[in-house]
């Protein structure tokens, strides 16, 4: 399959919302495609559904696999992930995961440093918020090397200074609308800004984003 959006210099922005579901090789998982390196293997990111009752194959991360449930249960052999659950799956793990209710995940695989070989498990209604620039707070949910995510929580009304993203940004929009010059960016929008790329970020409304910084374009 052609490669989408791998082009890390270029800024990219999708309305999950608008995307088409696509069939997995599996029944009952579907998925949107953000961007991909090939059809089952290499570089992905996507927006993943399972259906209540739905499994996936044994499968293992050669590079790792990191996850943020965005509704429902998601569940392996090693636990169950309520929606808000931050997961990361290092490099040579593997599992085979299933939901009994359904669920819908935001899922990057093989991105991970070969040496970044951390099992996490963040449940984010229960972690603690730090205070932050401004207004903001900030939840950090995984540091290694030049990359940092973390939640992000923006009040009504909130600007944050103009700056640039070393390493450049990855930005899911997980409630209300974030903004900046360019554009206004609702609930289910990916955004991926390149390296040294600037914006001046506000919002409207209360807003919370995934953020991932540093990784794109230095390597």
């Amino acid at each position: 399959m052609q490669h989408i959006n791998l082009d890390f210099s270029k800024k990219v922005v999708i309305n999950s919302h608008l995307e088409p579901w696509q069939p997995s090789p599996l029944a009952g998982v579907t998925r949107k495609i953000l961007s991909r390196e090939s059809a089952e293997s290499g570089h992905a990111t996507s927006i993943v559904r399972y259906e209540a009752g739905s499994q996936f194959s044994s499968h293992s991360h050669p590079m790792g696999e990191e996850i943020f449930v965005l509704d429902g249960v998601f569940s392996d052999e090693n636990g169950d992930y309520p929606a808000g659950t931050y997961i990361r799956n290092p490099p040579g793990s593997h599992h085979q995961p299933f939901s009994v209710q359904g669920c819908t995940l935001f899922v990057k695989l093989n991105q991970f440093l070969a040496d970044d070989l951390s099992s996490v498990r963040v449940n984010t209604h229960t972690a603690q918020w730090r205070a932050g620039q401004g207004g903001l707070q900030v939840m950090p949910l995984h540091q290694h090397d030049v990359e940092h995510t973390a939640l992000v929580k923006w009040p009504a009304g909130e600007r944050f200074l103009p700056h640039r993203h070393y390493g450049g940004e990855e930005i899911l929009v997980l409630s209300g609308t974030f903004c900046d010059e360019h554009g206004n960016y609702p609930t289910g929008t990916w955004l991926r800004s390149p390296h040294m790329s600037e914006h001046h970020p506000f919002v409207e409304q209360e807003t919370i984003i995934l953020v991932k910084v540093g990784h794109l374009g230095i390597g």
